[in-house]
């Protein structure tokens, strides 16, 4: 019997990676190794920089600049982590910043302006609510992953050295900040920062429902020579991300499985909008649509100048059928 091929592979600790992780699903011909004990941040910047895994779950946006600057990886269409994101912009309460309108010319903190998350609400900032990306003073907070010019028109300060910007936000000295996570001071109830949009969760779905954008953050990339010696990989690796997705979905249909009281109604009511398979892989319509506007929001602001469509950037893949099926039911 022939050896199989060893790859690592760098992601989050997801449920629906939870059947590639414990080896409940291969790969075929491939011996994965799966590591997940690492932050996003970390694992980014490791491929990145330094190349360390074979494939690896990247920041959506740095993927793209990465590619656009000639960097030897490429990505599948298997997206692990999506996010609505407008609950994640943050006010200071004392600066009358009541709509998205209040954002124009005030100083606004970033953790790194390239960062998915931001770059895509920045987009929707410009292009839902009109916001002047222009006229705003952008503080960020740490290094970025891939040095970039900045772009024409957009006025970039680093903070301070070991300034956290979601502290600064609460003192006062920035006026919003847009952010990948939930920042402390919201965690600990300060009452000095608030949500921009205080129902969030009503914006996103009103979104969703006008667009049919559940925003892509992530993006799988594999190294390219693995590609070039065995292009067998990419296909392969996709039809057992899809397989370890739709045993999960089964899985998370046991209203066993989590402690929550109402969870089969909040999965009910999920499906409802998004449809049976929110986290879809695959080069579709909807995900074309999807990745389209990432890449517009990133050429518009600079960051990439040489690629321009979804396939310069993902390769297509044939998905697995193998384990869909129905899997709402209750055990």
């Amino acid at each position: 019997m022939s050896a199989k091929l060893p790859l690592t592979l760098a992601c989050g600790d997801y449920e629906i990676v939870k059947a590639l992780k414990e080896g409940s699903i291969a790969p075929d011909g491939i011996e994965l190794n799966v590591l997940t004990d690492m932050d996003s941040s970390s694992r980014h910047w490791r491929m990145i920089r330094n190349e360390e895994f074979d494939v690896c779950e990247l920041s959506g946006s740095s993927y793209l600049m990465a590619k656009d600057r000639g960097q030897a990886f490429s990505a599948i269409p298997v997206f692990l982590h999506r996010r609505f994101r407008h609950g994640f912009i943050f006010v200071n309460t004392s600066k009358g910043i009541s709509g998205p309108a209040d954002l124009n010319g005030k100083r606004i903190g970033l953790k790194t302006y390239q960062a998915t998350a931001i770059l895509y609400l920045r987009g929707l900032l410009a292009d839902e609510y009109g916001v002047d990306l222009t006229g705003i003073e952008w503080i960020t907070e740490l290094e970025e992953e891939i040095p970039f010019e900045t772009p024409t028109g957009i006025n970039i300060t680093q903070a301070p050295p070991g300034s956290d910007i979601s502290e600064m936000l609460a003192e006062g000295d920035v006026d919003a900040v847009i952010h990948p996570d939930i920042i402390l001071p919201i965690l600990r109830g300060d009452d000095r920062v608030g949500r921009l949009f205080e129902d969030y969760r009503a914006e996103e779905e009103a979104y969703y429902k006008r667009t049919g954008i559940f925003p892509i953050m992530h993006a799988t990339a594999i190294r390219d020579e693995i590609l070039e010696e065995h292009p067998w990989v990419a296909n392969n690796l996709a039809q057992a991300f899809e397989r370890a997705k739709h045993a999960a979905y089964r899985r998370m249909s046991n209203p066993r499985i989590l402690p929550l009281a109402w969870f089969l109604d909040e999965w009910d009511a999920q499906r409802a909008l998004l449809g049976a398979d929110p986290w879809e892989y695959g080069l579709t319509p909807a995900n074309r649509k999807n990745l389209e506007m990432l890449i517009g929001y990133s050429k518009a602001g600079g960051l990439i100048t040489k690629l321009d469509s979804v396939d310069d950037f993902y390769m297509d893949v044939m998905l697995d059928s193998r384990g869909r099926g129905e899997w709402a039911g209750t055990p």
